[in-house]
């Protein structure tokens, strides 16, 4: 006889509303993210371009970052945005960025970070343009997170969201040949030649 999940450890958005505290106890094989208590479980693993982007950008900023007070941190890597607790069992929003920036040392722990990162990128793949365009922006935007840049593989494009007195301003669709400057990172900046050429 089969025996019976323990839907404790196996979570389903339909169950109801979870926080961090849930999200902990879970064994799970799989990377899921939890936004307003709700559940989303993680597309297959990156796409080749997903990771070779990744990779490009991230060397970029660690290099950049060197010597200064900001980290740069890669999936998976917890992100709590805490709405009006830090307590485990009131946080009910947890992400896994592609890439962010901290600037704050106080926001980090062992179990990743607690507030916003400076710096959200995110790399769209099939399945997840939804969340990454509608859920996490709007949780993004809430949270106060300064830069948020969403990037097409596909179509090598780049969209920066820059915070602006708690609402997202948008830039121009930035894509070869564009030089992109950071706000949130004074003096960084990003030549997407070298991001998606040669992909």
């Amino acid at each position: 006889m089969e025996k019976t999940k323990d839907k404790v450890k196996e979570p389903f958005s339909a169950y109801g509303s979870y926080s961090y505290a849930d999200y902990l106890s879970w064994q799970l094989d799989e990377m899921v993210e939890l936004i307003r208590g709700s559940v989303f479980k993680q597309a297959a693993a990156p796409r080749l371009i997903h990771q070779r982007i990744s990779g490009k950008i991230f060397h970029q900023i660690y290099t950049f970052l060197q010597g200064k007070n900001c980290e740069v941190f890669t999936a998976p890597f917890d992100v709590r945005l805490p709405v009006s607790s830090k307590d485990l069992d009131k946080i009910d929003t947890v992400v896994q960025p592609d890439l962010c920036v901290v600037c704050d040392p106080e926001k980090l722990d062992e179990l990743g970070c607690v507030g916003a990162p400076d710096l959200i990128i995110e790399i769209l793949s099939p399945g997840n343009n939804k969340k990454e365009l509608q859920l996490k922006y709007e949780v993004y935007e809430a949270s106060g997170v300064k830069e948020y840049w969403v990037i097409h593989p596909d179509e090598r494009t780049l969209l920066i969201y820059t915070l602006e007195r708690g609402t997202y301003q948008p830039s121009r669709l930035l894509t070869l040949g564009d030089r992109v400057k950071s706000l949130a990172l004074a003096g960084f900046v990003l030549d997407l030649n070298e991001v998606f050429g040669e992909l």
